[in-house]
This record gives C-alpha cells, sequence and structure tokens, in this order.
C-alpha cells in the first residue's frame, strides 16, 4: 500500500489554542485516510507545553490508525523542549523530505 502523505506547516507560537485546532485538522486527515504526516516546524517561533502535550497525542492519534508521524525543522527552542522532556525518542525526527522517503522505504 502506498503511503498517503500529508505535510502541515504550522506557523507562530505552537500553544493551546493553535493546539486545539491542530489535532482537529489531523482527525479529519486521518479519516480521509493519510497514514503519513509530516509536521514541518520551520515557522513555529516557540512552543510550549501544551504544545508539545498536542503532538503527543497526535501521535497517538495516528499511531491508533497505523500510520507514522514525522517532525522536521525544529527550531533551537523546540529542540530544547524535547531534549528537557526527553520526548525526542518519542518522534521520528527527520532532517529533510529526502529523510523521510528513505524511512518510508524500510
Amino acid at each position: 500500500m502506498l503511503p498517503k502523505i500529508k505535510v502541515l506547516r504550522p506557523e507562530g507560537i505552537f500553544d493551546n489554542a493553535k493546539s486545539t485546532q491542530f489535532r482537529q485538522q489531523i482527525s479529519e486527515l486521518i479519516s480521509e485516510g493519510v497514514n503519513v504526516v509530516l509536521i514541518d516546524l520551520k515557522k513555529v517561533t516557540f512552543m510550549d507545553s501544551s504544545g508539545l502535550g498536542a503532538l503527543v497525542l497526535i501521535l497517538k492519534m495516528i499511531r491508533n490508525a497505523s500510520g507514522r508521524l514525522f517532525l522536521m525543522s525544529l527550531n533551537d527552542q523546540v529542540k530544547m523542549l524535547f531534549d528537557l522532556t526527553n520526548m525526542g525518542n518519542l518522534f521520528e525526527i527527520i532532517e529533510d523530505k529526502s529523510e523521510l522517503e528513505e524511512r518510508l522505504k524500510n
């Protein structure tokens, strides 16, 4: 089965307000049959704990639908948040889209 991939590019501050809307969007994508979600965080300027919590919930939603979630372009603040919370191991973090293609082959 070919993966159905969707790339999402949130912008600005990734907090509780934005994460609620984002979870709804992910839910709709799953119902449309998307099974690989790539979240490009390049334009996220700040993420708080509720944003991180939302990513964990999104990861659970996608895994429950037998899909995969990839994160890309983490800025220094987001990387630090992941390091401090030991969440980096939970997510598949990639550098660019070519790495996504490689990972999907495996």
